[in-house]
């Protein structure tokens, strides 16, 4: 009898709960870095860097499809760029995947949760909404 052991997540602390607190655009900005960790690594030759870089970014996309706030439809999207990932990773390229636009589509979100961080600091002014 063959005893299937499963696999400790990469990303523990995230899998144990914490990925689940963030908005679907913290995850996508996450998961963005991830890949672009990979594409380095991937260019520069270094498959050991690469292959952990992809497991984490493979890791953080199943994590984000394993939410539940995402069942709206937004998973479609969310499935739609793994897949691109995993062609542009894979390097088979099936889909005529352009590293430029999956960086640009990455970063959008990564822009966004920057400004929305950067705003959560700002000090609310004084007889606002007064």
């Amino acid at each position: 009898m063959t005893t299937h052991r499963s696999v400790a997540p990469i990303h523990a602390s995230l899998a144990a709960g914490r990925w689940f607190e963030l908005d679907i655009v913290e995850q996508m900005a996450n998961i963005g870095a991830e890949v672009g960790r990979a594409r380095r690594a991937m260019d520069s030759g270094d498959s050991e860097r690469f292959a952990r870089a992809r497991a984490r970014c493979l890791e953080l996309f199943d994590l984000t499809l394993a939410d539940q706030r995402w069942l709206d439809g937004r998973d479609k999207e969310v499935r739609l760029a793994r897949e691109e990932v995993c062609d542009l990773l894979s390097g088979e390229r099936t889909y005529h995947s352009d590293p430029a636009l999956v960086d640009r589509y990455f970063l959008s979100f990564a822009l966004l949760a920057n400004a929305r961080r950067r705003m959560a600091r700002r000090p609310k002014s004084a007889g606002a909404g007064s």
